[in-house]
C-alpha cells in the first residue's frame, strides 16, 4: 500500500532535512519547505509528503566538520494525497503514530565535498529502529537565503514500514527515494 512509501520517505526525508542544517540562529522555513518522498507500489511510482517537521541547526559553511544538525518529522502528517491511504498510514502496520509520533535524525558529522555539496551522516530513527544514514546535501544562495536540496534512498523494512502483509516487496518496494528542498535563514556565506 501506498503507506509503506509514506513512511519510508518521512525516514528519507528527515534525514535529508537534518543533513540540510544551518548555524545557530538558522531557521528552516516550514512554510518554504519540502519534504517529500517516492516510493513504488506493485511498480508504479507514488509520491507522499510531510506536512509538519522542525529542525535545530548549527552549521557554518566553511567549517561543516563542527556543525550540528537535529530534525524531527511528525508521521502523523504524512500525505499521499488520497484519504483513505492517509487513514492507513497512522496505524500500526506503517507509522505506529500513537507509539512512535515523530521520526528523528542526529547528525554525528558533517563532511565538505567542494562546489557547496555536504555530506551529513547520522543516527535515524523511525518506528524505533535506529540506523546509521549518510545524506548529501547542496547549498545554494540567493537573496539572503539558502536552500539546501538533496535526495536519498532508504529501505522502508529497516524501520518495520509495512508489516505483515505489506512486508511483500513485490507490492510495495523496499526503496523509497527521500527528496527534500529546505529554505534556511540565518546562514553564513557559501
Amino acid at each position: 500500500m501506498n503507506t509503506s512509501l509514506t513512511f519510508t520517505a518521512a525516514v528519507a526525508a528527515f534525514t535529508f532535512l537534518a543533513s540540510g542544517a544551518a548555524c545557530a540562529q538558522q531557521k528552516v522555513d516550514a512554510a518554504k519547505s519540502e519534504i517529500g518522498f517516492v516510493s513504488k507500489q506493485m511498480g508504479v511510482p507514488v509520491e507522499g509528503k510531510f506536512r509538519k517537521f522542525d529542525a535545530q541547526l548549527a552549521f557554518d559553511p566553511k567549517k561543516p566538520e563542527g556543525g550540528k544538525v537535529s530534525f524531527s518529522i511528525d508521521l502523523g502528517s504524512a500525505t499521499l494525497g488520497v484519504p483513505e491511504s492517509d487513514a492507513e498510514l497512522p496505524k500500526a502496520t506503517w507509522f505506529n503514530v500513537p507509539k512512535f509520533p515523530q521520526a528523528t535524525f542526529q547528525s554525528s558529522a558533517i563532511k565538505a565535498l567542494g562546489g557547496g555539496k555536504y555530506e551529513v551522516a547520522g543516527k535515524l530513527s523511525i518506528k524505533g529502529a535506529v540506523k546509521d544514514v549518510t545524506v548529501p546535501v547542496a547549498l545554494a544562495q540567493a537573496g539572503g537565503a539558502t536552500t539546501a536540496t538533496g535526495s536519498f534512498a532508504i529501505k522502508r523494512l529497516d524501520f518495520k514500514i509495512g508489516d505483515g502483509d505489506w512486508a511483500d516487496t513485490s507490492m510495495v518496494a523496499n526503496d523509497v527515494q527521500v527528496k527534500f528542498k529546505l529554505q534556511i535563514s540565518g546562514m553564513a556565506a557559501l
